[in-house]
């Protein structure tokens, strides 16, 4: 990793490892960073992001694609709730493409592609989906199955030829690739390590992922992620409101 990525020890709040096939969840304080890296290459992380406060507010993926007009994410976005407010910005990126668009995995599709794979047999190497993963996260904070709205796959690359046909580029994310968020609301955060639903690989081969929370701090008027276009201007301009009528 080159040394201008490094994160300051003094600044590191928490790391934890997520296990290949695993699922995760916890809340993101505004001014909090975290960085996802794929330690082995190949990962995909399934992600949802939520408003802590008031959780009907939610990652909105109509709006963040179309207010910044892209079918990609990567340093210099956000990611927008469904009420103009910017949940979090990506701040470093060592992909450049990361897939919004190309939903998760469920248990009908891994069974077909992978066959099965219970715990009762496997136990922790059960055959896991994004879906069911990303529900039982959900779980834990009073969400359900209407709550879980189109996710975001990290370390994922899908493009769509002119047909409109959407193909998933196997060997993408190599290890040490990584990606940061800064949270720009408190931010409840689902995250999910199955394999993504377009992946042909006949393998059931999910990939771990390292979590490391630290201090950012919130973003500063010349923010690359506030300053990429005037709707994301717009998108802080609405967020930093909340929290000043809260001071």
């Amino acid at each position: 990793m080159p040394e201008e990525s490094l994160i300051p020890s003094e600044k590191i709040l928490w790391e934890e490892h997520l296990p290949a096939g695993a699922h995760w969840s916890g809340i993101l304080k505004r001014g909090t960073s975290l960085r996802l890296t794929d330690t082995q290459g190949g990962a995909n992380c399934s992600a949802l992001f939520y408003n802590a406060e008031e959780k009907l507010e939610r990652y909105n993926m109509a709006d963040t694609l179309k207010a910044q007009h892209t079918a990609k994410l990567t340093r210099g976005h956000v990611c927008y709730s469904d009420m103009g407010r910017v949940l979090c910005s990506i701040t470093a990126d060592s992909l450049g493409w990361h897939d919004p668009i190309g939903g998760v995995s469920n248990a009908e599709l891994v069974r077909a592609r992978h066959g099965e794979a219970p715990y009762q047999t496997h136990h922790n190497a059960m055959h896991r989906n994004g879906y069911d993963s990303l529900l039982i996260e959900a779980g834990k904070w009073g969400l359900g199955t209407r709550d879980l709205v189109a996710n975001i796959n990290f370390f994922s690359k899908v493009t769509v030829d002119e047909a409109g046909n959407l193909a998933f580029q196997p060997g993408h994310s190599t290890p040490g690739d990584y990606i940061d968020l800064r949270f720009e609301m408190h931010t409840l955060v689902l995250l999910a390590t199955a394999p993504h639903p377009l992946d042909p690989n006949p393998e059931y081969a999910p990939r771990p992922v390292q979590l490391t929370a630290w201090r950012s701090g919130p973003a500063p008027i010349d923010d690359i992620c506030r300053n990429a276009c005037p709707e994301n201007q717009r998108g802080f301009y609405n967020t930093e409101i909340l929290f000043r009528q809260e001071a």
